[in-house]
């Protein structure tokens, strides 16, 4: 049996941590889901075993507030990054994010969508 990928809940509030961990679990019952509000604790978690659902503002403790600058600092460096997905319902910053790294995410809005739990299936995969 293989390990479950980690799915990483990165400068989102309680209560969305706690709508998307339960989007998360709907559609891939056997991911490790975890939150993380600052950089500390995020750099146990960069690995290409890790899914990151990044917020579009960080809220924590980052020393930026874009979720689009972590993903560009982030993404094409080695080879071993995370799969990120931004987390925003602006269209715009999705556009940025898939432009920074990422691969195309979704928005709070569309979180119980089949269409985004299909996308949460197939990045954890």
């Amino acid at each position: 049996m293989s390990t479950p990928t980690r799915v990483v809940l990165i400068g989102h509030c309680g209560p969305d941590v706690f709508m998307l961990r339960n989007a998360v679990t709907r559609a891939v019952p056997e991911a490790d889901v975890v939150a993380v509000d600052d950089e500390h604790t995020l750099g146990q978690h960069e690995s290409p075993h890790c899914v990151w659902l990044v917020n579009r503002v960080l809220d924590g403790g980052f020393s930026i507030d874009s979720g689009i600058e972590l993903i560009r600092r982030t993404t094409g460096r080695n080879g071993n990054d995370p799969r990120c997905l931004l987390i925003s319902n602006h269209r715009d910053a999705q556009e940025q994010a898939v432009a920074a790294g990422a691969r195309p995410g979704f928005g709070k809005s569309e979180l119980f969508d089949e269409r985004t739990l299909e996308l949460l299936r197939q990045t954890v995969a």
